[in-house]
């Protein structure tokens, strides 16, 4: 073989190798595009989901049974911290701490049906008053809830609250944990939340019904009291633990 034809074939065996080499490098820049392509589509996805998230209800994601709680309080009329047609004639008082776990445990367990059976068919309003007897951090979280029922969102804050309470005295009830419990709520303006809650008329009502709380002789949490035409004032009920015995109290006092 001639020098010239070897150095031919082995010029064309070099292009051919550099061929393939490119063929290779361009296979593999366009295994990166799709995978990248695939990446920006599963985290637009993603984005959109938490997005959808976040829109849910007014609530914010990071909070327990937000949609439960609204769903729960649907259509039933609120007015500061009352729950209930204005006209019924009962009125079915509960003092409470919203740090208590009792409370927590009624609320989840045993009120639902209250409000079902009795609330939402007008045979009764439900008010909700602060018994302060856990913690000094119980005022300022009683006091928030008050001050969403001045936007009609507080039995919506107080059924959060509990859904989401954190250990009694542990320091859980803070600034960002009582703001993230109004978004959630559907506190429509929360700077006027914030000013209502540190108000010295809201702290004092905080104070006024623990007072009469005590006044009624209750000692602990939750405590339920009645009032209609059938009852002298504001009666409490004393020893009344499960649902069934609340409602017939209601019967009777309407």
């Amino acid at each position: 073989m001639s020098g010239k034809k070897a150095r031919e074939e082995r010029r064309e065996q070099r292009l051919q190798k550099e061929s393939e080499t490119e063929s290779q490098e361009r296979r593999q820049r366009l295994t990166r595009i799709g995978s990248a392509a695939v990446f920006l589509a599963i985290a637009a996805v993603a984005v959109l989901i938490v997005v959808s998230q976040n829109q849910n209800d007014g609530g914010d994601t990071n909070l327990e049974d937000t949609a439960a709680v609204n769903k729960e309080l649907a259509g039933i009329p609120q007015s500061g911290m009352t729950i209930g047609d204005p006209k019924a004639k009962v009125t079915l008082f509960e003092y409470g701490d919203l740090q208590c776990p009792a409370c927590k445990a009624f609320a989840e367990q045993a009120l639902p049906d209250i409000i079902d059976t009795r609330v939402r068919t007008g045979d009764a309003k439900l008010t909700f008053r602060n018994y302060i007897i856990i913690s000094d951090e119980s005022k300022p979280a009683g006091a928030a809830a008050i001050a969403a029922g001045k936007q009609g969102r507080g039995w919506n804050f107080v059924e959060l609250f509990y859904r989401n309470q954190g250990e009694e005295r542990s320091g859980y009830v803070t600034d960002d944990f009582l703001t993230e419990l109004a978004r959630g709520a559907g506190v429509a303006n929360i700077a006027r939340w914030n000013t209502d809650r540190k108000s010295q008329a809201v702290l004092n009502e905080v104070s006024k019904s623990t007072s009469e709380a005590e006044e009624l002789n209750f000692s602990s949490t939750p405590s339920f009291a009645v009032s209609g035409p059938n009852t002298s004032g504001i009666q409490p009920l004393i020893g009344l633990g499960s649902a069934a015995d609340i409602e017939e109290a209601i019967d009777e006092a309407g």
